[in-house]
């Protein structure tokens, strides 16, 4: 039986308990503060109550270790002899255990119980298990431990044993990974985990000792092919002495006919040469005739950019002048921040200065008003008047501060608003260079309609297409914008562009292979993402029958466009579905179509507004328009939308001139304000020291009773108060130049700002040109580049011609020449080693060089050599010894294929045993949740569990019934202390239903909990424990009245502690 918590999915197993390991008795001797205690446990419920020290938690310490737990694993010491009563020399902990039913542990040996007896000295332990007659029967650690797995006590489980320390903790913990162990653990899913984590790694070692069988036996194969090489090659021998025959023969008529390979050759080259003249005089005339263009070209873009030139000069002069602008003021700016630093640890080291004086001052004070002995009538009443005084100082002090205060918040709004005003202005100035940006290039699209489907990019893929135009099958048709007009005016344009606005800049080829090729010149382009459409060019244009058309009197998107080019209408008909998109004037009648009326065919409304409309099943869906698109790509004329993009862009500068005119006004507002600050605090400083001046005064007042020794204390604080004074007015001074910094550098930070506006302004403004300018200097380098290229291929091919095709033709006749006196020659040799007709007879001449078969047949004679002396074996004898060899490593292969076949049948039913496992831990995982919920319904709470395997977390969620946002509480930490540990206590036995022990221990279960959740909990706890089955032991230190009293529930009482 395996060890620990076993999972139990039906708690109604109480009917057939058998009573098995349930405890009877425990007695304690000398542990921990108990001297002597034995305490009577019933079969089911036992309640055990206390107060603080009294002993209580140390019962489950005492079981966890009589059953063999760690000192460190009971949180309550760090050996087992710290748990000896201080003063005594040992400590004695004996739990006696019932022993009837089916479950018995071996009840011949030890009868209907047995008691489990530890004992603990300064130096040793020792475990004993002793019969119902108290007999001693073991002593050994394995029969300990046969004992607890035969009775499945784990008493490290927190779900068998809930320690004081593991039940704060638990309760406490909000933390997901500590849930998951704490499952992970009660679930044996722990132990299960690892039993087969094991198992792989014993699999691995098994499978590194198979391959290192299968490697001993490469050697002997090695052997084996060797052998079988010496046989082969000694078979050959004859064969390679007639094979060298034959090639001294064909070695004699090969130079004949390597001869006339060459004469073949030869005259192939000199045909070759003879073809090129042509060849190269064509590529001079075809290079010649493109100098002569591109020198046209280069002359009329050198004067194209000298106009520009010129206007462009005064552009960069401007910008150069407003850079040195910002510059400038960046470097005032930044000036003025320094000196304002410097100014402010100036004025901190006198304000630390004049708290020094004042210091010393108020010490000289006491020390005189130490020596007073007496005070005199008029003093007194002149010290009323100074106090008058100083009383109504302090108040004209506080009326300044109170000014200043108020003060100082107006200019804080004033400065937000300032700067609330900039930011208008800088988003007037974004507005109105986008709108300028979008004349531009709505005047680039009316030069040139292409460009709207794709800008520049576009035009470079045209050139591109048209430089590889002979590589496609079919020309490519493309962008569909391009090819595509509006039927009946513009009206229906933006709604049109709305709906297939992404089909606009779309190409269309014929087949793949053109496809592939259109995205090649597309990446030569730099366009990126370009949507291709392969189709059928040859399909003429669809014609729709009127059934399958929506069924309305508003236009569909294919009634408004037009394109002379069927293949573009078949594209938008199948890919945009064109024919099924209605346009309709405003929004109620486009939710009348869309939604109301029912029209079969239909798949989308489109409004003029920009509004998109349509129904999936029962869903309806209204989308409004996307203010990012720019429309007016398929207007027929530009000028009414530049037209009105021009007002507009008026608009926004008249209003960013409104919002500059009121920034001013607001940084005047802010300037007097700033100067009323400065008087009222100039005021404040005065009032501040006329009543330091007064408080001086009174404090010489009331020195006037001192004797006349302290007149030197007098002197000395008169001299600090002049000097206090004239630091006071030294940091006034500071304190108003700073202000002063304070408003240069407001001023000098909103220059910058206003000079970079109109930098970015300018810069936006001048960019068309500027960019024109560049791409034409850029398509002159070009040019040039062309030039220079054309005329070093035109000096090439010439320099080929006259110095490398002419004498090249003369060379190979001269060569062709000699050749045929070499055949002469070598016919005449061959003919006298054997006839050609031998040769023919071998199977002719087979195209080899003479080289080669003399390479060949030199080999041949060579191995022929070697292997007649190499082996002095008989190929009787070897042949032997490779039978021999072969029938060993056959036996040794068949064992290493028996090894692998058991190792995979063990890894194959390891898997599945890991899946199972797998299965197992989801079902225990839902089932977990079932019973979570089913204890939290008491209290009318809901929840839920959700356990990560992957990230070894489990969270849990709570939703209480006062709640109306009915938002569920992730983290348990939201709730109250006795919502959330009764939360937990639910969450907890769920586990416990989860599991099967014979008996339970749960300590301070109830800490946190209010009176209601108390109750509930103690109901929830008895009730579960009386249907589960097992024995339980709950300690409180809690009033344990409200226990309903049964017949199964036991309550004991646990003496007070000793003062």
């Amino acid at each position: 039986m395996a060890s620990g918590s076993r999972v139990h999915s039906d708690s109604a197993y109480a009917s057939q308990r058998s009573g098995a390991a349930t405890i009877t008795r425990i007695r304690l001797e000398n542990f921990m503060c108990h001297s002597s205690l034995q305490i009577e446990l019933g079969e089911w419920v036992n309640f055990i109550t206390g107060q603080n020290g009294s002993g209580k938690s140390a019962i489950l310490t005492a079981l966890c270790i009589a059953f063999g737990c760690r000192a460190k694993g009971t949180q309550r010491a760090a050996t087992l002899k710290d748990f000896i009563k201080t003063g005594c020399s040992y400590a004695v902990v004996q739990v006696e255990l019932k022993n009837q039913g089916d479950d018995a542990y071996k009840p011949e040996i030890y009868g209907d119980s047995l008691t489990i007896e530890r004992r603990i000295t300064e130096s040793t332990t020792s475990t004993v298990l002793k019969d119902h007659q108290g007999k001693r029967v073991a002593s050994r650690k394995q029969e300990l431990n046969e004992l607890t797995d035969h009775f499945n006590i784990d008493v490290e489980n927190p779900c068998v044993i809930m320690s004081q320390d593991k039940s704060r903790e638990f309760l406490h913990s909000g933390n997901d990974k500590d849930k998951f162990k704490f499952f992970f653990k009660a679930t044996l899913l722990q132990q299960v985990s690892d039993l087969l984590r094991s198992i792989y790694d014993y699999l691995n070692n098994a499978d590194a000792i198979v391959v290192d069988l299968e490697t001993s036996i490469k050697p002997i194969q090695l052997e084996l092919s060797e052998l079988q090489r010496k046989i082969k090659n000694m078979e050959h021998v004859e064969e390679i002495s007639q094979q060298a025959q034959q090639l001294k023969m064909k070695l004699a008529w090969s130079w004949v006919y390597d001869v006339d390979r060459q004469l073949e050759e030869q005259n192939v080259k000199i045909g070759k040469l003879k073809d090129r003249i042509p060849a190269c005089q064509a590529k001079i005339d075809f290079k010649q005739r493109t100098l002569e263009k591109l020198r046209d070209r280069f002359m009329e873009k050198k004067a194209q950019i000298a106009v520009m030139v010129e206007k462009t000069s005064e552009v960069k002069r401007r910008k150069d002048e407003l850079n040195h602008s910002i510059s400038l003021a960046s470097k005032e700016k930044h000036e003025l921040v320094n000196e304002h630093d410097r100014k402010t640890n100036y004025i901190k080291k006198q304000l630390n200065r004049l708290r020094f004086l004042e210091k010393q001052v108020q010490d000289i004070h006491e020390q005189d008003a130490k020596n007073t002995q007496a005070e005199a009538s008029e003093i007194k009443e002149k010290l009323k008047e100074l106090k008058n005084e100083v009383d109504a100082a302090n108040l004209t002090l506080t009326r300044l501060k109170e000014e200043e205060s108020a003060l100082l918040e107006n200019r804080y709004k004033g400065i937000s608003e300032i700067k609330k005003i900039a930011d208008e202005i800088e988003d007037y100035v974004k507005k109105y260079n986008e709108i300028r940006s979008y004349i531009l290039e709505l005047q680039q699209h009316q030069t040139n309609k292409v460009t709207a489907f794709g800008g520049e990019r576009v035009m470079n893929l045209l050139r591109a297409i048209e430089r590889h135009h002979h590589r496609f099958k079919r020309p490519p048709i493309g962008p569909i914008g391009a090819h595509v007009t509006m039927v009946n005016g513009d009206m229906w344009g933006p709604a049109v562009e709305q709906a297939i606005g992404r089909l606009l800049n779309a190409f269309i080829v014929t087949d793949h292979k053109d496809a592939l090729l259109l995205r090649g010149c597309a990446k030569d382009a730099n366009y990126n993402n370009l949507q291709i459409f392969i189709y059928d060019f040859s399909r003429p244009r669809l014609n729709l029958p009127h059934h399958m058309l929506p069924q309305t009197n508003h236009p569909t998107i294919l009634s408004v466009l037009h394109s002379d080019n069927p293949t573009v209408i078949n594209v938008l008909v199948d890919m945009g579905n064109v024919e099924r998109q209605v346009l309709v004037r405003d929004y109620d009648a486009g939710k009348a179509v869309a939604f109301e009326q029912r029209i079969s065919n239909l798949k989308e409304v489109f409004t003029l507004d920009g509004h998109r409309m349509f129904s999936r099943g029962s869903v309806q869906t209204i989308l409004p328009l996307n203010k990012k698109m720019r429309t007016g790509r398929l207007c027929s004329s530009y000028d009414e939308k530049i037209k009105d993009l021009e007002k507009d862009a008026l608009d926004v500068r008249e209003e960013a001139q409104r919002c500059r005119k009121r920034k001013r006004d607001s940084e005047e507002r802010l300037k007097d304000l700033e100067h009323h600050l400065q008087s009222v605090k100039r005021k404040c400083n005065t009032a501040d020291r006329t009543l330091m001046a007064k408080n001086l005064e009174l404090h010489d007042a009331e020195s006037l009773s001192v004797p006349e020794a302290s007149s030197s204390s007098a002197s000395t604080v008169y001299e600090l108060c002049q000097e206090i004074s004239k630091i006071q007015e030294e940091i006034q001074e500071k304190e108003n130049l700073l202000e002063k910094l304070r408003f240069s550098i407001n001023e000098a930070e909103a220059k910058v700002n206003d000079l970079k506006l109109l930098f970015a302004s300018l810069c936006e403004s001048a960019k068309e040109e500027i960019n024109a300018f560049e791409e034409s200097e850029k398509e002159l380098m070009e040019i040039e580049k062309d030039l220079q290229s054309s005329e070093a291929e035109k000096t090439h091919y010439e320099t080929i011609m006259n110095n490398k095709v002419i004498p090249e033709i003369k060379e190979a006749e001269a060569q062709h020449q000699e050749l045929e006196l070499h055949r002469k020659e070598s016919c005449r040799k061959a003919s006298i080693i054997c006839p050609e007709s031998e040769i023919e007879a071998l199977g002719g001449w087979d195209g080899s060089t003479p080289e080669q078969i003399s390479a060949h047949l030199n080999k041949l004679n060579y191995r022929l050599q070697q292997e007649s002396q190499q082996y002095s074996e008989s190929i009787d004898d070897l042949k032997m010894v490779y039978e021999k060899k072969e029938r060993k490593i056959s036996r040794k292969q068949q064992n290493c294929k028996a090894y692998r076949g058991k190792l995979n049948a063990c890894r194959n039913a390891l898997n599945s045993r890991w899946n199972k496992f797998q299965r197992n831990a989801t079902l225990l995982k839902r089932q977990l949740t079932w019973r979570f919920n089913d204890h939290l319904r008491k209290k009318g709470i809901s929840g839920n569990i959700k356990i990560s395997y992957e990230e070894k977390t489990l969270s849990i969620e709570v939703k209480m019934p006062q709640d109306a946002s009915s938002i569920a509480v992730r983290d348990t930490k939201g709730l109250s202390g006795g919502e959330r540990s009764f939360s937990t206590l639910c969450f907890a036995l769920a586990l416990h239903e989860m599991t099967e022990a014979p008996f339970r221990a749960m300590d301070e279960f109830d800490v946190f909990m209010d009176a209601v959740s108390r109750k509930i909990s103690l109901d929830t706890l008895v009730d579960f424990a009386l249907a589960q089955g097992s024995q339980w032991i709950f300690i409180t230190p809690h009033d344990i009245s409200l226990v309903k009293q049964a017949e199964g529930i036991k309550k004991q009482q646990m003496a007070a502690p000793r003062p």
